[in-house]
């Protein structure tokens, strides 16, 4: 008996969704995957449902890059309302504490410096961390206490951006991977010695995926055509700027794709240490700008890890 066939199109490459407000991030993937009747999609990070901006969604051997894109930095705009806790951190929950106190600009400025860095953080009782092999938000939907350990996380930028009112004060951040802006905002109330929730959140960027260059899953569905659609999509290189990279010509190509180390020269491999010792992970080899594998350097020798076969 044959093997099955695959339903959909074996398409590859980033899609940049400019996601809705009030829609969730599982929904989105579907949705894509079906507007572009693809054989395989997934996301590179949840997005809350009630926040907006740039859902990175990779198709095809896209999928095999999604770690290293939700490794990235994720750049944000928000809105801290300060005087009410809710049991969400956002304003999907109920609010379960209230504080008369209202911060003022000089004093928020002054706790930032705290909240900068590698800091110490507890995940929100509402998130997608697992414990015991279950979601956290599920067992807290459920009326349970959800214990989650405090974790480091980086905060690479963090400052005021607007003060619509007493009430609100407007962010930007920039944030490593398993941050998350409820706790920030909670953690920034508690040490005004207030209470403070987020009203609005929306992520302006996951490494070089910018919500400018995003497209909204409306749009798409006003598109009349797979080839329209197709438009929309960027190369699997795009997300893995971060990544030092090595141009090689056909034959490394080939080699590359069946497993086989690929030699450079002497100058790309330097290129590609600038002054680091050592052997060199998690790097991209392109042909012609198209992503071929992701290598290890050792000495001159390109050793694929992950290759791609679109």
């Amino acid at each position: 008996m044959g093997r099955r066939r695959k339903k959909g199109r074996p398409i590859s490459g980033w899609l940049i969704i400019d996601k809705a407000y009030d829609f969730g991030s599982t929904e989105a993937v579907s949705k894509a995957k079906w507007l572009f009747q693809a054989q395989k999609a997934g996301h590179a990070g949840t997005l809350d449902p009630l926040a907006t901006g740039v859902l990175p969604i990779a198709f095809g051997e896209a999928t095999k890059t999604s770690a290293y894109v939700m490794d990235a930095q994720k750049h944000y705009r928000f809105t801290a309302k300060w005087g009410e806790a809710t049991s969400t951190d956002d304003v999907e929950g109920e609010v379960i504490a209230n504080s008369d106190k209202r911060p003022t600009r000089e004093e928020i400025e002054a706790v930032l410096p705290d909240f900068t860095g590698e800091i110490e953080q507890v995940p929100p009782q509402f998130s997608a961390i697992k414990v015991a092999g279950e979601r956290a938000y599920d067992i807290a939907r459920d009326g349970e206490k959800v214990e989650l350990a405090s974790r480091l996380v980086t905060i690479y930028d963090l400052e005021i951006v607007d003060t619509p009112s007493a009430d609100e004060t407007v962010f930007e951040a920039r944030t490593g991977k398993g941050a998350y802006v409820r706790a920030l905002v909670r953690d920034i109330a508690h040490a005004l010695g207030t209470e403070g929730h987020v009203s609005e959140l929306r992520r302006l960027a996951v490494g070089a995926l910018r919500a400018e260059d995003g497209i909204t899953l409306a749009a798409l569905e006003d598109m009349e055509t797979l080839e329209e659609r197709d438009e929309a999509l960027l190369p699997i290189a795009s997300a893995l700027d971060m990544m030092p990279q090595a141009d090689i010509d056909g034959p490394q190509a080939d080699k590359l794709r069946r497993g086989q180390a690929a030699i450079v020269s002497p100058a790309i491999a330097k290129g590609i240490r600038g002054g680091a010792s050592g052997n060199i992970e998690g790097v991209l080899a392109l042909l012609h700008g198209d992503a071929v594998a992701i290598c290890e350097l050792d000495g001159l020798k390109l050793k694929p890890s992950r290759v791609f076969n679109s």
